[in-house]
């Protein structure tokens, strides 16, 4: 009497198909990692002044009002792509000058209309600031959220 399946045989089964499914997987893993880092999406250098900028950002709680890439608050405009709206994202003097004129022309105390906070920011917090939406907009975010420039 011969079996279809013996006991061998299952054993050979599930030990070939475990080992197949382990190579599958050490393979599309290692694929995973040569794909991240050859599309990586930093597009400017993690500097300390785009640390300091990141740290202003949550220290002044930014993203309650703001969003950044789509995360965040729609009380105020997006600034993921800030730089990009107003055409100085690869000038970093003109860009601190924008975001520093832009910020101390918001209005505030006009009652019943939407206002952003004034913030005692120096200029050094003020120029890490823009860095980290230079930084933020450099980022290859792979179109999302769609929001269009301009």
């Amino acid at each position: 009497m011969s079996e279809f399946l013996t006991k061998s045989r299952a054993r050979n089964v599930f030990y070939g198909g475990s080992l197949f499914f382990v190579v599958v997987f050490v393979a599309l893993t290692a694929d995973s990692h040569r794909q991240i880092v050859k599309t990586a999406t930093a597009g400017m250098p993690l500097s300390d002044e785009v640390r300091l900028g990141k740290h202003v950002w949550e220290e002044h709680s930014c993203i309650n009002c703001h969003t950044l890439h789509g995360e965040g608050a729609y009380f105020a405009p997006e600034v993921g792509n800030v730089m990009t709206r107003w055409g100085v994202l690869d000038e970093p003097q003109t860009a601190y000058e924008m975001l520093d004129g832009w910020m101390k022309a918001q209005p505030s105390g006009i009652e019943g209309r939407r206002q952003m906070p004034h913030f005692e920011i120096s200029d050094e917090e003020m120029r890490a600031l823009s860095e980290f939406l230079r930084f933020a907009d450099k980022t290859d975010t792979q179109n999302w959220p769609p929001n269009e420039a301009g």
